[in-house]
């Protein structure tokens, strides 16, 4: 028998206080199971090179099992095993990994370091998180290694004796501190060992010996066999395949398993990178919202299989956070929890190397496979528009695949619709149905306009105008030169143009608003508004900035300009009539103009109505 106290120094007592730093306090478990699938993978290493005999039909495995009645939580497994001396080290000497040790020991041998999963010595003492006191009982793989059991109350001494186990493996028992009895709970310890062990290597099973022995009476009763139990995990998911060795249905299926989502997935692009560094996974581009305020994909972070965390903004480019899928990386700079990465070079070589595949994939779509890619942009824009915001590199891989459906439907790229054109003025439409009359007088006039109809959109063609020289966008509401047939006018023309202007001005009544006459080529058309777009561009910039921004928007006034159709009949007779009349048709005139822009308001619908029943009264 053995005692003392556990060694600490000014070495390694950091590492201890950073056992704190675990973001979530059920981590404990995962650091557990971990452990026993790491036990079971050096043994199956070191049989692999001849220094451990296993039999050919052992089922290695690692068991979960936790007592209400007894207050304790086991795991268990039948890996590697330690001697005294090795408990002595690895856990006693407390930040000193056996991981490290096992992979510095056996680097020499192909392949060594693959699937451990342990990076640090303290997630043992994780343990302390939720229990009163700690049992570790083994037995070794070395022949003729004696049975040692350590226990420690949590505080800095322990014991270290003889221990009674007959089987090679290791058995870490919790006895479950008043504080902490949730995780005594058989469905609690189910719902974490699904978040982070679904994956592991090894298989992971849960029992609860309070049920077998209810069970077990019922069987003897009954004279019924129970069922072999079936693991937690899938030790091989579909993400550690290649690609070759996939299939769609097995795509969808994986997806639909893992984020609980029964929508199809438009594609995705299988990761699976040897070097210059380890990286395995799978992104799904999801059906998402045109308007994705508030809307959050799920990439959840791997480690040799075991879950880290969702959204790890270090690894994950943070416009990808719109996708879901998994990312596997071994090789990852993790801390003591495994929850928080070091924000070093490295990661951010692992960030790049995953928006480099995304571009590439969806260049390899826009080039193979045009048809697909264009059924796609519409769910996919707002994430590429972003991406390109957020990341010049992104852009500059993507810039030539970027599309944009005209009037007709058809998708273009910036050069054809431009097409070799000097004037590079981009026409756009931001709401069809507003628009329509705009919309109408463009394809009289065999013009094209494209549709951009989400907030994105705002501020994603500034960002193309800043990369593009030459290159503005005007909403097809913004300006009418190009729909106007408008000659030099003699002086008679100008005049009389004055004094339709001045009569207008006078009956409506604003000092905001211009007035101009042209003569436009559909002469159904009476008047049309014009809003100036760097007024409107401003007050929606500003607008998306949230509550205190948008009181600031208020201070830009929107831009608007009344354009009067010449070769309209009703304005060619405007300046015959007076009184009532010509103030029923110019309000008519302006409201009509108006409507076609955008909706009024309640009380100018009213007016507006009123005023349309007495031109009807007019009529008889």
């Amino acid at each position: 028998m053995a005692k003392g106290n556990i060694s600490v120094d000014s070495e390694n007592l950091f590492p201890i206080i950073k056992k704190w730093l675990y973001s979530d306090k059920d981590i404990f478990l995962r650091e557990l199971v971990s452990n026993g699938c790491d036990a079971v993978t050096k043994l199956k290493k070191l049989a692999g090179i001849g220094d451990a005999e296993i039999a050919e039909d052992e089922k290695f495995k690692v068991v979960v099992s936790v007592s209400k009645e007894n207050k304790t939580l086991t795991i268990s497994d039948n890996g590697i095993g330690m001697t005294a001396e090795e408990i002595d080290k690895y856990i006693n000497q407390i930040a000193f990994s056996g991981a490290s040790d096992f992979l510095e020991k056996y680097k020499q041998e192909d392949d060594a370091g693959a699937q451990i999963i342990g990076h640090f010595g303290l997630g043992f003492y994780s343990a302390f998180m939720v229990a009163d006191s700690v049992e570790i009982d083994s037995l070794s793989y070395i022949d003729g290694a004696k049975a040692a059991k350590w226990t420690c109350d949590g505080s800095m001494e322990f014991e270290l004796t003889d221990g009674a186990r007959t089987e090679r493996g290791t058995t870490v028992t919790l006895h479950v501190a008043e504080d902490s009895e949730e995780f005594l709970d058989e469905y609690k310890i189910k719902e974490i060992l699904h978040k982070y062990c679904a994956f592991l290597p090894i298989e992971v099973y849960l029992e609860n010996p309070d049920k077998k022995d209810e069970e077990k009476g019922n069987e003897e009763k009954e004279g019924e066999e129970k069922e072999e139990p079936k693991p937690i995990n899938d030790t091989n998911p579909l993400w550690m395949k290649k690609p070759s060795e996939c299939t769609d249905e097995e795509y969808k299926a994986f997806y639909h398993k893992v984020f609980l989502d029964f929508n199809e997935p438009l594609f995705h692009i299988h990761l699976n990178v040897d070097y210059p560094f380890n990286l395995k996974g799978i992104l799904y581009f999801p059906k998402i919202n045109h308007e994705f305020a508030g809307q959050e994909g799920q990439i959840k972070l791997y480690n040799n299989q075991v879950f880290v965390a969702d959204n790890v903004k270090e690894v994950i480019p943070e416009f990808l956070m719109l996708l879901k899928g998994v990312i596997d990386c071994p090789d990852l700079p993790l801390n003591v929890s495994r929850s928080f990465l070091q924000n070093d070079g490295y990661v951010k070589k692992i960030s790049s190397h995953i928006t480099k595949k995304v571009a590439d994939k969806l260049t390899e779509l826009f080039n193979g496979e045009r048809e697909n890619y264009e059924k796609y942009w519409d769910d996919i824009d707002i994430f590429i528009k972003y991406g390109c915001l957020r990341d010049d590199k992104f852009y500059d891989k993507v810039k030539n695949i970027i599309i944009y459906k005209n009037l007709d439907g058809k998708y273009l790229t910036l050069d054809d619709y431009i097409g070799g054109k000097e004037d590079k003025t981009v026409y756009y439409v931001s709401d069809e149905k507003v628009q329509s009359q705009y919309i109408k007088m463009f394809k009289d006039q065999g013009l094209d306009a494209v549709m951009l109809p989400s907030m994105m959109d705002t501020h994603f063609i500034s960002f193309v105008e800043m990369k593009n020289e030459g290159v503005k966008f005007k909403r097809i509401d913004s300006a009418i030169n190009d729909v106007s047939d408008e000659n030099e006018k003699d002086d008679d023309a100008k005049k009389a143009d004055e004094k339709l202007i001045e009569k207008f001005k006078n009956e409506i009544n604003d000092e905001s608003l211009k007035i101009e006459v042209q003569s436009l080529k559909d002469d159904k058309i009476p008047a049309v508004i014009l809003l100036s777009e760097q007024s409107r561009r401003m007050r929606e910039m500003y607008r998306a900035y949230g509550q205190q921004a948008a009181s600031m928007a208020d201070m830009f006034k929107d831009e608007f300009t009344l354009v009067l159709n010449s070769n309209n009949s009703l304005i060619k007779k405007l300046d015959t009539l007076e009184g009532e009349d010509a103030s029923l048709v110019i309000n008519h005139v302006y409201d009509l103009a108006k409507i076609s822009h955008s909706p009024l308001s309640a009380e100018q619908m009213t007016k507006f109505v009123e005023r349309s029943n007495k031109l009807l009264e007019r009529l008889f």
